[in-house]
C-alpha cells in the first residue's frame, strides 16, 4: 500500500487558523505561527469578556440608576432596599431605561422606594399608579412618532422649543420627548 502523507489535512487546519487570523496587526495575520498563537488568545478573551460583558452591563445599569436617583435626592442602595422593602420587583435594566426614558415614572419610582423605606402600606395602590404613568408616558411617545411634520412643527411651537421649524421628525420627537 502506499504512504499517505496528510498534507490535506494539514493545509486545511492551517488555512482555517489563518482565515480566523485574519485582519490582525502584521505577521500575525500573515505566518503560521504567529497567526496559530494569537486566535489562541483571541479565543481566550472572548471566552472572557462573553462572561465581562455581563458585568459591565450591570455596572452600567446600576451607574445610570444611581445617576438618576441623585437628581431625586436619594442614594441608589437606600432606593434598591426601599424598592425591596416594598415589595417592587423590577431588574436593573428596566429601571436605567425608565430612568433615562421617563423621569416622571422614575419619580414614581423613587416615592415607593420612600414609603417602603418608611415602613408605610399605601404601596399596593402606588403600584398600580406607577404603571398607569408608565403605559401613558408609552403611549404619548408612541402617538408622536405617528403624527406628521406638520403636526409635530405645531405642537413644538405651542410648547416654544426654539427652532422647531428647521427640524427634522427625528429631532422633533427628540425635543418634544
Amino acid at each position: 500500500m502506499p504512504r499517505v502523507k496528510g498534507g490535506t489535512i494539514h493545509r486545511a487546519r492551517r488555512k482555517k487558523v489563518m482565515k480566523a487570523a485574519k485582519g490582525y496587526f502584521g505577521s500575525k495575520h500573515r505566518l503560521y505561527r504567529t497567526a496559530k498563537e494569537q486566535v489562541m488568545h483571541s479565543l481566550k478573551y472572548a471566552y472572557r469578556d462573553r462572561r465581562q460583558k455581563k458585568r459591565d452591563f450591570r455596572k452600567l445599569w446600576i451607574t445610570r440608576i444611581n445617576a438618576a436617583c441623585r437628581l431625586n435626592n436619594i442614594s441608589y442602595s437606600k432606593f434598591i432596599n426601599g424598592l425591596a422593602k416594598s415589595g417592587v420587583t423590577v431588574n436593573r435594566k428596566m429601571l436605567s431605561e425608565i430612568a433615562i426614558d421617563n423621569p416622571k415614572a422614575f419619580t414614581e419610582f423613587v416615592k415607593i422606594s420612600l414609603e417602603g423605606l418608611n415602613g408605610k402600606k399605601e404601596v399596593e395602590t402606588k403600584k398600580e399608579v406607577t404603571k398607569e404613568v408608565v403605559t401613558k408616558e408609552v403611549v404619548e411617545t408612541e402617538d408622536l412618532s405617528k403624527k406628521t411634520v406638520a403636526e409635530l412643527k405645531a405642537l413644538a411651537a405651542s410648547k416654544k422649543i426654539v427652532g422647531a421649524s428647521t427640524m427634522k421628525k427625528a429631532e422633533l420627537l427628540e425635543a418634544l420627548k
